[in-house]
């Protein structure tokens, strides 16, 4: 599937991002396992550990709606460098990916590069450390 419909969607929210802070909107969308795109901004707040990245809010309107892996993510900002997750979010994607899960980067422009989440996120701790363990998830 084109990456057109994800960049399209994650510039749309990255238009109604609450970062009057930073002054730096972020926008992501991600398409789930059955092909659905989920979309989230990022939202700033005064107390600033506060706030919510873009991916973040993506991820949570995937679960909302019933989704539970993420097929690819795209995450677009402003600037000349490359805007990738953070970390905290390169754990959260990890949450419902694969190593093998690609995460766009793109500016304003459209895609700037393209990675696998082991790329940004290697030797990570996911669902699958668990598996066989006995203890009900929280």
């Amino acid at each position: 599937m084109p990456l057109d419909d994800l960049f399209a969607a994650a510039r749309a929210a990255q238009g109604r991002a609450h970062a009057p802070y930073s002054r730096f909107p972020v926008g992501a969308a991600l398409r789930d396992e059955a092909g659905r795109i989920h979309v989230g901004c990022n939202v700033e707040n005064a107390a600033f550990p506060q706030g919510a990245c873009a991916e973040t809010g993506a991820i949570s309107a995937m679960v909302l709606a019933g989704g539970a892996r993420i097929a690819e993510i795209l995450v677009v900002g402003d600037g000349e460098g490359l805007v990738t997750p953070c970390g905290g979010c390169r754990q959260r994607i990890r949450e419902f990916a694969t190593p093998d899960t690609a995460v766009h980067i793109a500016g304003p422009g459209g895609v700037r590069r393209s990675f696998r989440l082991d790329e940004l996120l290697p030797f990570s701790f996911g669902p699958d450390n668990l598996a066989g363990d006995e203890r009900e998830p929280a």
